[in-house]
């Protein structure tokens, strides 16, 4: 203590000394409390009559001059209140993470003093205020307005006397109109700039080449069009460039000056040509995204100069040529490699099997063929792969080689192996961890096999579109975790089993989240996965041969999103218990041999939004009010002893009876008209997820 005892009295003399906060600075702090409706105790903790200085959140200069305001994340409501701007010392201001909603006041745009101004993730609305263009230049050096309500356009003058402005975050808001020329033309000390997920339009202004100290241009998810200007390529410090879902074309042609480039993403817009030879200049680049664009031609030989690409995603292209004329041993960090949806032609390079650190491969809808090789088993990091729609051969062998990637959550191989044998019994092993399986639309024949017995952590499985025989087993109950079950469109026998009713994950809501390594995308492209738990609960045993009757436990299924027991040789009545389903959104019993009358309680699901009854033996009357009445004919064709407004036939005026019940009351009604309103729409995105097909 002796040693410290000269400074620790230094230190409290240096606080004693300290100016209390004026009253001004106070009234303007109670006065920026008086426009919230909810402060969350702010009130509580900013007494009138104490030093400002000490209040929560509160920063003073040695003076007593407020120096920062930080209430980030404070669930604070109301409006941002004028007075702030009084405050003539405040340097940083973070009223991020709040509710905060109304209009950003000018005076914070035009302190003298402000240097940070972060506002992000509030609720602020209208436009963005000008300054006159004769202002003095402000000392603004951080705005941070994103994930906001912001709409109109961006002014012009208000950038022009933010001579010192490094860092500008304008993303996710709702601006429209182009990006105005003023950036860096009065000042080029930017060095980070966020445009990304709004509506602007346009083409990116050449005076952006003027931005020569910029590191970071995000101007992704919006509407810009054109040719991306020659100016951009010459800004030799931008070592982000993300420009991601535009409508951009031209080609890459000066991308090679941009050697301090870190992460390139030009994904989802309308760039053509080939990928330079001179992309092997960027020797820093450790993310590639040129997917969904129409590029073409072959992948250049310099591409593995690129020594520290993490990432690369060139899906849904029309590259073209044999993929081996790039080594990819010397990409050690490589992770992540996605050419799904391209023309690559040849067998699959052996140099991918030595990227050791890859996590995720698609490979899917080339134009592959011949075995996988046996070096695959080297990537004991991969946890997604996908083949899928090639002609890759020998199905035994590929999943005796997977095996040893004991680490694969997703596996989707489907479109290959065409007309081979599905391996049996236990002859494979291994896949502890699978949570998603896809071997679809292959024709394999054989069974259901005991192997897939061992997955106890599969959670997806899709073996529709085979031509597998037997029944369904009953062990398949024992996958505790499997929530999506498709096998349909084989040939499986027998009655549906009761342990299929007792599917543990079909009776509950809960999915973990987890998000996949890539997105698997549907065969229409127009849908996309990123977690497990956006897929929803499906059972589709649809076109087999099965045959007795719906077991009255289906019930017990409360989480079904779908249901498919179409084309099998079903008999008997519609079980009432799949009233108890309240959250089906399709249900598909056609072309089966159901009879009896269609319950009136289906008009109680809600949510239903494909129904299909059609090609049985039904009988009676369906509703003209309900749920069911919004249905074409199309759903009940085919079932002569049914009646109806909508069918041929119709129902005489005594019948009121309805599957043995009375028909809904207004009161339900008036539920069906609100519930359908609302979920009509969600509805029909289920049925286009729910009958999409696996391509990886």
């Amino acid at each position: 203590m002796p040693r410290f005892g000269p400074i620790l009295v230094m230190l409290l003399s240096m606080i004693s000394l300290a100016a209390s906060c004026t009253e001004q600075e106070r009234s303007s702090l109670l006065q920026f409390l008086t426009r919230l409706s909810q402060d969350n105790g702010l009130t509580n903790l900013w007494k009138n009559g104490t030093d400002c200085c000490t209040w929560e959140g509160i920063r003073c200069s040695p003076e007593g001059m407020v120096t920062d305001v930080s209430l980030a994340s404070r669930n604070l409501q109301g409006f941002i209140s004028p007075s702030v701007g009084n405050l003539t010392g405040l340097l940083r201001i973070n009223l991020s993470g709040n509710l905060l909603s109304g209009d950003l006041p000018l005076e914070l745009v035009s302190s003298r003093s402000i240097i940070v101004l972060d506002l992000s993730f509030n609720q602020l609305s209208g436009g963005l205020p000008d300054i006159p263009y004769s202002t003095p230049a402000r000392p603004l050096q951080v705005m941070n307005i994103s994930s906001n309500l912001f709409t109109g356009r961006f002014p012009s003058t208000i950038w022009e006397v933010m001579k010192s402005l490094v860092a500008l975050n304008a993303s996710n808001n709702s601006f429209i109109g182009q990006i105005p020329t003023a950036f860096c033309v009065s000042t080029s000390s930017i060095v980070v700039l966020d445009l990304g997920y709004n509506q602007f339009s346009g083409s990116i202004p050449p005076e952006l080449g003027n931005c020569t100290m910029m590191k970071s241009l995000h101007a992704e998810h919006n509407k810009f069009s054109g040719t991306l200007p020659d100016e951009i390529f010459n800004i030799i410090s931008l070592e982000h460039l993300f420009l991601h879902d535009n409508q951009f074309v031209g080609s890459l042609k000066g991308i090679s000056n941009l050697t301090n480039l870190v992460t390139l993403d030009l994904g989802g817009n309308g760039i053509s040509g080939n990928i330079p030879e001179s992309i092997g200049e960027l020797k820093k680049l450790k993310e590639l995204h040129l997917d969904d664009n129409n590029m073409s031609g072959g992948l250049p030989t310099t591409l593995n100069k690129c020594k520290n690409l993490i990432s690369i995603d060139l899906k849904s292209n029309n590259f073209s040529g044999e993929l081996a004329k790039v080594n990819f041993s010397t990409l050690s960090n490589l992770k992540i490699l996605d050419i799904g949806g391209n023309s690559f032609t040849g067998t699959v390079p052996e140099s991918i099997y030595s990227c050791n650190n890859l996590t995720a491969l698609r490979l899917s809808s080339n134009r592959f063929h011949g075995q996988l090789s046996k070096r695959i088993g080297n990537l004991k990091s991969l946890s997604f792969l996908s083949v899928a729609d090639n002609s890759v051969t020998n199905i035994t062998r590929a999943l005796q080689m997977l095996r040893s990637c004991r680490n694969l959550t997703t596996l989707i191989i489907g479109w290959n192996f065409k007309n081979e044998a599905m391996p049996e019994g236990n002859t494979i092993s291994g896949f502890e961890n699978l949570q998603v399986l896809s071997i679809n639309d292959c024709s394999l024949s054989g069974k259901i096999p005991l192997w897939l017995s061992k997955l106890t952590n599969l959670e997806i499985l899709a073996l529709y579109n085979n031509q597998l025989t037997g029944t369904i087993p009953d062990w398949i109950n024992s996958l505790t975790f499997l929530f999506y079950i498709d096998i349909s469109n084989n040939s499986l026998t027998g009655e549906i089993p009761t342990a299929i009713i007792n599917m543990p994950m079909l009776e509950t809501n809960k999915v973990a989240p987890k998000a996949f390594e890539l997105s698997i995308y549907p065969s229409h492209r127009s849908l996309q996965y990123r977690e497990l738990n956006a897929f929803p609960k499906v059972l589709n045993l649809g076109s087999n041969t099965l045959n007795g009757v719906i077991p009255e436990e289906i019930g017990q299924l409360k989480a079904l999103i779908s249901l498919n027991l179409s084309s099998n040789n079903l008999t008997g009545a519609i079980p009432l218990s799949i009233c108890n389903i309240t959250n089906l959104q399709l249900v598909d019993l056609s072309s089966n041999h159901l009879t009896g009358a269609i319950p009136t309680s289906m008009n109680n699901l809600y949510f239903l939004s494909q129904f299909n009854v059609s090609n049985n033996d039904l009988e009676g009357p369906v509703p003209s009010t309900g749920q069911l009445s919004t249905f074409p004919s199309s759903s009940f064709d085919g079932n002569p002893k049914l009646c109806g407004p909508m069918l041929a036939h119709h129902c005489d005026s005594a019948s009121t009876i309805f599957s043995g019940e009375q028909t809904e009351e207004n009161d339900e009604k008036i539920i069906f008209v609100i519930s359908f309103g609302v979920f009509f729409c969600v509805g029909m995105l289920y049925g286009l997820t729910v009958s999409s097909r696996f391509l990886g």
